[in-house]
């Protein structure tokens, strides 16, 4: 089968093209790579003008805020439309989000109507912020989510312009219909599965894949300073509560200085951000979560010990003891910090949450098992 896979935010898509062609398809990639992160894809719409040329990023950006008109978003819609002629002869077609082309919605659904004249099977992914999302996390049922530093603090709200977006009218409108053009809309953890649910749409609840062949399980042998990482994003810093981590890491580097060893990057390319980490034991990942998202579950395919959403939802999903494969993050400097204390001076927990983690990617994102689930559902 010939699959197409439009956008890549996390690595989810070369993970299940990974799954996909073990199987015997044949699958391309259509995106940017997410910015800085620089995932790869066969065919980019990347604003190269806009991005890397220096006199035409400073006229687009001064364009951009005196205006408020991007011409970032339309030369990725140029580029987009300029493909279509390449991308007529595929059996189906998956988009990782309503906003896949990081374009105008209006542009949007006028590149989506071209390109589903000539592939009947489409679904859409929900693997992130989206409409239905958005507006579950306004009702405020869940007793934290990644909106909750916003609603604290309206002053904020620059830093949520991208899960916002998704309230806007032409937002709202492209997702619309592309749930009423696509056959199968997929989630891809309990952060989207739950609140897609509640509000009302039928999902097929997928967990994310992850190439167990090509990420390695790393013994954690730990024979001096236990290490623990900390990777800032700081487009979704606020998002992530990174503040609850970094005020923890105060609290235990005063109190474990001569045990242990604090690692933090930020902003790092994809391939820079792995093997930056690849050191450390214990990876702080993100706080307002219910399960854990692509990052977390990459390390712990490698056996690192991931603080990360595993509320009781997920618990009960896969029928685990709290702590079992990776350690909850609520939003607590001081539980965050009494937690990495008690692995600090209990080190074989460390070594045995590592063992755990690994053996539940296996039975439960195995790449190419995941990526059979996915063809099932599109069929």
């Amino acid at each position: 089968m010939k699959i197409l896979l439009i956008g890549e935010y996390s690595r989810l898509h070369n993970s299940l093209k990974e799954g996909l062609m073990a199987l015997g398809h044949e699958v391309t990639i259509v995106g940017c790579g997410d910015k800085f992160k620089q995932f790869p894809v066969d065919f980019s719409i990347y604003a190269r003008i806009c991005n890397d040329n220096k006199i035409a990023n400073f006229l687009f950006k001064s364009i951009r805020k005196v205006i408020g008109f991007n011409l970032e978003k339309i030369e990725k819609a140029i580029r987009f439309y300029l493909l279509l002629s390449k991308l007529n002869h595929y059996q189906h077609v998956q988009l990782i989000n309503s906003d896949a082309l990081e374009t105008y919605p209006i542009l949007s659904r006028f590149l989506y109507k071209k390109l589903f004249q000539n592939i009947q099977s489409r679904s859409l992914l929900v693997c992130g912020d989206e409409t239905p999302i958005i507006d579950y996390l306004f009702k405020k049922e869940f007793k934290y989510s990644v909106l909750t530093p916003y609603f604290e603090d309206n002053s904020i709200e620059k830093e949520f312009q991208f899960p916002l977006k998704y309230r806007n009218k032409n937002y709202r409108k492209t997702f619309n219909w592309l749930v009423k053009n696509c056959q199968n809309l997929i989630t891809s953890d309990l952060d989207y599965e739950i609140p897609m649910q509640k509000m009302g749409f039928q999902t097929t609840f997928i967990p994310n894949p992850i190439n167990t062949d090509k990420i390695t399980f790393q013994n954690i042998g730990i024979t001096d300073k236990i290490v623990i990482f900390l990777g800032i994003n700081r487009l979704s810093y606020s998002k992530k509560g990174i503040i609850y981590f970094e005020k923890a890491l105060e609290i235990i580097r005063e109190k474990y200085a001569d045990k242990i060893e604090i690692i933090v990057s930020e902003n790092l390319p994809y391939s820079e951000y792995i093997s930056t980490y690849n050191r450390a034991h214990i990876l702080l990942d993100q706080v307002f979560a219910y399960d854990q998202g692509y990052n977390a579950l990459e390390a712990m395919a490698k056996g690192k010990v991931v603080f990360t959403g595993a509320e009781t939802e997920f618990l009960n999903q896969y029928q685990l003891q709290a702590d079992d494969v990776c350690i909850n993050a609520k939003p607590n400097e001081n539980e965050i910090a009494k937690k990495l204390s008690f692995l600090i001076e209990d080190p074989e927990k460390i070594n045995k949450i590592s063992k755990n983690a690994r053996k539940f990617i296996e039975k439960e994102h195995a790449y190419k098992i995941i990526a059979e689930k996915y063809f099932t559902s599109w069929n």
